[in-house]
């Protein structure tokens, strides 16, 4: 439980409930025809019922007779689930229902039924072109966010931590000359405007920083890198807003200022950023890099093969999946010989729909994501599944070197 008192949500349940979203996200209606509805908790669904009723009647009024069918129909559709419930789920349910597109002028209803990760607060019924997704959006929000900054007098790059996720706000170059070999008045006078352009050039990364870290829901702290003496200077001369000031953490020395300065400074913060989730992962994937570096036969396993046998083996302490592991799969079905089998695609591509056995059209039973595969997996073996971005070196390694998917084992095979 949380220091409010609510439920833990784990990264696995936010994933999953994320990725859930932006696939509803993707749909688009035909005018106004996508129902989304929210139930709160403390609504009695008698009253939801009633409500609904009232809607469809006002729906009667729409002039398009398409428009009129399909909103009509998914109303009922949501009635007529709403009659198989006893009682509304402890964290409320929404309901995303509505007629999309499937080309040649015709359309599919869609049917999607949600219980939202937290509880939701709202009673909220809404037909529009889209689904309304904000709401559930808050909840998947990382709760732990840190203001990165790197800067020198050549340019400053803004970024957040989200969680394990490391988002490049804003590069900026500055106009500061250059150290010039002139003498006399010449020198001083030219020292002036270097010193003019570069504090212009603070006051200018001051304000953009502060626009976004004061923007920020849940702001840890923030942490300031360089190389040199710049940064120091930047944060003792007040260019940063006087209440983000009190949020620093700390300053670290990196080579870079850039995109990659920003990676540098997260992996040299370790010791301010104790807890943050990219440093737990990234302890996680120097155990299993340090396994396989072992002589003789370290405590690890690698390749999808190998790695599901060890799961169904029991033998797998640790699964290590990459958030860039963009796969789906489908369940199907041959409607002549009924025959069943599951396809593995990547995200976005389409299975085959011809049966290899008969050569007879297949329809799609079900679909879920690889990784809500692998989790229920994990889940009958006691195993602890692990999401792992690819942010980061290591977890660049996890994606690239080993296919995505690995192990730490409990005892040697």
């Amino acid at each position: 439980m949380s220091a409010n008192g609510d439920k833990e949500i784990t990264k696995k349940e936010r994933y999953l409930f994320k990725k859930k979203l932006d696939e509803l996200k993707r749909y688009r209606g035909r005018g106004t025809e996508l129902i989304s509805l929210y139930v709160p908790p403390n609504k009695q669904i008698s009253d939801v019922a009633n409500y609904l009723r009232e809607e469809y009647s006002q729906s009667m009024n729409i002039k398009s007779k398409t428009t009129r069918k399909n909103v009509t129909s998914a109303i009922e559709s949501i009635l007529s689930r709403l009659r198989t419930m006893r009682r509304v789920p402890e964290n409320g349910i929404v309901f995303f229902v509505g007629h999309v597109p499937k080309g040649a002028d015709q359309t599919t209803m869609v049917v999607n039924i949600l219980e939202p990760i937290r509880p939701i607060s709202i009673f909220l019924y809404r037909c529009d072109s889209e689904f309304f997704l904000d709401p559930l959006y808050d909840m998947v929000r990382e709760e732990k966010v840190y203001g990165l900054l790197t800067i020198d007098r050549s340019e400053a790059t803004i970024g957040v931590l989200h969680g394990n996720r490391i988002e490049v706000v804003e590069n900026i170059q500055s106009l500061v000359p250059r150290k010039h070999g002139r003498g006399g008045q010449s020198a001083r006078r030219f020292e002036r405007l270097i010193e003019q352009a570069a504090h212009e050039f603070f006051v200018k990364v001051g304000e953009r920083a502060s626009d976004t870290f004061l923007g920020l829901d849940n702001l840890e702290g923030i942490i300031v890198g360089g190389p040199g003496a710049t940064k120091e200077y930047f944060v003792q001369k007040n260019y940063l807003h006087h209440e983000l000031k009190k949020k620093i953490m700390g300053l670290v020395d990196t080579g870079y200022t850039d995109e990659y300065g920003l990676r540098e400074l997260v992996e040299k913060a370790e010791e301010l950023l104790k807890g943050a989730e990219l440093l737990r992962e990234k302890e996680l994937m120097q155990r299993f890099l340090k396994e396989v570096k072992k002589e003789g036969r370290g405590l690890y396993v690698y390749g999808e093969k190998e790695v599901l046998k060890a799961l169904e083996e029991g033998a797998v302490d640790i699964l290590l999946v990459s958030d860039g592991l963009k796969l789906k799969i489908y369940e199907m079905r041959c409607k002549n010989c009924g025959e069943t089998k599951k396809v593995k695609v990547k995200e976005g591509e389409n299975p085959e729909m011809k049966c290899e056995k008969c050569g007879g059209p297949l329809e799609i039973v079900n679909s879920k994501d690889y990784v809500e595969e692998l989790a229920e997996i994990c889940d009958n073996y006691g195993t602890r599944l692990e999401l792992i971005s690819d942010n980061f070196q290591e977890g660049e390694v996890l994606l690239k070197a080993f296919g995505g998917i690995a192990g730490i084992l409990r005892y040697r095979r």
